[in-house]
């Protein structure tokens, strides 16, 4: 049963029967599926960008120390990436939230593996600043310093990026940064599901639902679990980690975002 227009908040989705549901997803679900369409083209033009050479004996620093570039292909032919900014000297709290964001999402590669991708991420950091961010964190992927590092095997930061190896030569093949990064996060595509969304202000919501925030204003929060960019926040995975108590500093100056 529909209930009566007069009573619902102006702009509001109308409440529906389940019949008239159905057909409203229905309708969704057909551009849903033209989008998912698209999708696969793209990822078919991608697999077809011409690849640049590089040399894969240039020395990046890991836990077991300086190795090869080529060696993080772990001895498969491909090889995915996350370029991980870095602020020089900052405490974990001052590191960078939306670097920290991806990373977070990509702790475990058993599904890259199985089909012949291996992972790593990179940053500029010195590596005995990296190596204590990491055992903080908890992650388990390889981390790499790839400071000094230019060209493909470095470069900017902040970059979901992907190789091919053939032989003894190495390629770069992919990279994208800004929104392109959003495909590791499993949060915010299921956070567009969700009735109100990301809670982000460019949104485009419905009349009346609660206002969005500035863009990556969820990356921080403070102690008590509040979204802000206050100098007593964190980033939020942070949270989670023992030790992580409520700092008065970033240690830094500026944010990521």
């Amino acid at each position: 049963m529909t209930t009566h227009p007069e009573h619902a908040p102006v702009g509001r989705p109308a409440v529906v029967d389940p019949d008239a549901w159905q057909a409203a997803r229905d309708e969704l679900l057909a551009r849903e599926k033209a989008h998912t369409r698209e999708g696969d083209a793209i990822a078919a033009a991608r697999r077809r960008l011409p690849m640049v050479e590089f040399d894969g004996t240039v020395e990046v620093v890991g836990a077991d120390g300086p190795v090869p570039f080529a060696d993080l292909f772990q001895g498969r032919d491909e090889l995915a990436v996350y370029k991980h900014m870095w602020w020089d000297g900052a405490p974990h709290q001052g590191q960078c939230e939306g670097c920290t964001r991806a990373a977070w999402h990509l702790r475990d590669a058993s599904y890259l593996n199985a089909r012949g991708v291996s992972f790593a991420v990179l940053t500029t950091g010195r590596w005995e600043e990296v190596a204590a961010y990491t055992a903080f964190m908890g992650y388990t992927q390889p981390w790499y310093s790839v400071r000094g590092v230019d060209g493909p095997a470095g470069g900017d930061m902040g970059y979901l990026t992907c190789y091919l190896r053939e032989g003894d030569r190495t390629f770069l093949t992919y990279s994208t940064t800004g929104r392109g990064n959003e495909r590791v996060d499993a949060a915010l595509g299921l956070l567009d599901m969700t009735p109100y969304g990301r809670g982000e202000a460019w949104e485009d919501n419905p009349e009346g639902w609660p206002k969005g925030g500035n863009p990556c204003w969820s990356w921080r929060t403070d102690a008590h679990g509040e979204a802000t960019w206050g100098p007593t926040s964190r980033p939020v995975p942070q949270w989670t980690r023992p030790g992580a108590t409520p700092v008065e500093t970033l240690g830094r100056n500026g944010h990521c975002h």
